[in-house]
């Protein structure tokens, strides 16, 4: 129980990476408070929650309206011990096939959104003194990927992003850390993969799941304990870090 009574908010937080943390953050004693743009996947998911004895709720929020941000955290009857930037949207093409549109749609949910939810809390933290802020970056924060042009734009600001906060903020002790996941098997890349390959959904999985050397995917569930173990108190001398969990992808080649 190494979160036990600690009030947590996971942006994203009702599908793939985003909820298994959001279960495994229940599990270790934490009060989770799930954001979600799908408010009634996100309560669902509370309510299950509840219902295994955890303490968990649950608000419909748009991470890159900052009103609305304001609104959800203003509502929130505990103070913020930990929060978890995990938000993001995708867009696959290189520089010509990225439109302003697609940038500015990329940039305002996975740049702005880790701003409005960071800028909100902040404050609280820094009088109370503690608190914890935890990104999710990528792969692509560290290396070229081809056709990511937007994504990789993105995650690299989120992890400058962390960098930033962590020096700004050490003095008052507060932490803050991203990880950098590479290709994780959640339910996006299924979609992906039924849109953009039908009839070749597996085999197109296998290719994926093939670029990381250690010859698979990862889990939700794998991220997720990393997660938890950076937001502890287990954690309490790491600061301004970006741990890739990656299967190899970044400093191995077969």
């Amino acid at each position: 129980m190494k979160l036990k009574n600690l009030t947590s908010v996971v942006t994203g937080g009702a599908s793939g990476i985003g909820k298994a943390i959001c279960v495994h953050f229940a599990e270790e004693g934490a009060h989770v408070v799930i954001l979600d743009r799908n408010g009634d996947q996100a309560e669902n998911l509370a309510g299950r929650l509840r219902g295994e004895g955890h303490s968990a709720e649950a608000h419909a929020c748009d991470v890159s309206d900052y009103a609305q941000v304001q609104s959800v955290y203003a509502s929130l009857k505990q103070p913020v011990d930990i929060q978890v930037n995990n938000a993001g949207v995708s867009h696959i093409g290189n520089l010509e096939q990225t439109s302003g549109e697609d940038l500015d749609r990329v940039y305002r949910v996975n740049v702005k959104g880790v701003y409005n939810c960071s800028r909100a809390v902040i404050g609280q933290m820094v009088k109370r003194r503690k608190g914890v802020i935890l990104n999710m970056a990528s792969v692509a924060s560290h290396t070229g990927i081809p056709e990511r042009f937007a994504y990789s734009m993105s995650k690299g600001a989120v992890l400058t992003m962390t960098l930033s906060i962590a020096a700004d903020y050490i003095d008052h002790n507060i932490r803050c850390n991203c990880i950098a996941p590479a290709r994780v098997h959640t339910p996006f890349v299924d979609d992906y993969l039924s849109k953009n390959y039908p009839g070749k959904e597996q085999e197109m999985y296998d290719k994926l799941a093939a670029t990381q050397p250690i010859g698979r995917m990862g889990e939700p569930e794998e991220v997720a304990r990393l997660a938890g173990y950076l937001c502890s108190e287990e954690a309490s001398f790491i600061t301004g870090t970006s741990f890739p969990i990656d299967g190899g992808f970044l400093n191995i080649k077969k």
